[in-house]
């Protein structure tokens, strides 16, 4: 059995610890928000960053309801359609029909915002694969690994 110190000193560590991980993940966060502001611009000077997080999403899940998007990022309607106002004026985005509802229609990658988003995540994944070149393929793989059994923890992902 564990002696009272010995528990003190692990809570201790356990907390230091977790103190590490969630500045790592400020870290991260605010260099990820950099980056996408940087790809963002790479696709049109104009771009919001936070606009280019629903690009990536029409491209993974194709055209789909506003109110969608909204609810996947936990963001307002109304800042979503702004959003997609925008993406619509720079001709990324275009609006269809729904075809299970005449009233609702759908938004998703017009072909120009298709090859500008394709040509800006080619560039992102380059510059990953730069750096982390070193890495040996172990790490990569359990960093992989680890990243999503994190982004598990985060809560369901639609």
């Amino acid at each position: 059995m564990p002696t009272t110190r010995a528990v003190e000193t692990a809570s201790t560590d356990s907390n230091e610890l977790i103190a590490d991980v969630e500045q790592e993940i400020t870290i991260l966060i605010r260099r990820g928000r950099a980056v996408s502001g940087e790809m963002a611009r790479e696709i049109h000077p104009d771009l919001d960053q936070h606009a280019y997080g629903l690009l990536h999403r029409l491209a993974e899940v194709g055209p789909c309801r506003p109110s969608d998007l909204a609810a996947h990022f936990g963001i307002g309607k109304a800042t979503t359609s702004r959003q997609l106002a925008c993406l619509e004026d720079l001709g990324l985005v275009s609006r269809q029909p729904d075809p299970h509802d005449g009233r609702a229609h759908l938004l998703g990658l017009t072909e120009e915002g298709r090859t500008r988003l394709y040509r800006v995540r080619a560039i992102r994944q380059l510059r990953m694969r730069q750096r982390i070149a070193t890495w040996p393929q172990e790490d990569i793989a359990t960093f992989a690994r680890l990243l999503a059994r994190f982004n598990e923890t985060l809560g369901p992902q639609p």
